[in-house]
């Protein structure tokens, strides 16, 4: 964990969320500044600092976090309407906290395709 890290402090309890998942890996908690009407972060405990930093050891990590995120979709009962996964990697990706995020919009249609 990086002192400095935000997210760091949410995971060692620093700083206060309103989670919607934890377990000894993962946290999940609700975004404070919502994207759509269901704004969900979630993140791998260890700190890693972005998708462009991840190693061959975190693969099973990365695979954990994609079913968590079908887990809270289910959940919170948004999984059959839809929603979307966003990672932003990097400054130009728009990456604003320096570890790796997984953001889940839904609760409303999103709006035209980005790919």
């Amino acid at each position: 964990m990086e002192n400095d890290c935000i997210f760091c402090k949410i995971i060692k309890g620093e700083i206060p969320s309103n989670k919607v998942y934890e377990d000894e890996e993962i946290l999940a908690f609700y975004d404070i500044n919502p994207a759509a009407p269901i704004h969900i972060l979630v993140i791998p405990k260890k700190h890693i600092e972005s998708l462009a930093k991840i190693g061959n050891e975190d693969e099973v990590l990365l695979g954990k976090i994609h079913r968590i995120i079908n887990k809270v979709a289910e959940e919170k009962g948004f999984k059959e309407k839809g929603y979307r996964v966003i990672i932003n990697c990097g400054e130009d990706g728009g990456q604003e906290v320096k570890h790796l995020h997984f953001h889940i919009l839904a609760g409303k249609k999103l709006g035209e395709k980005i790919v």
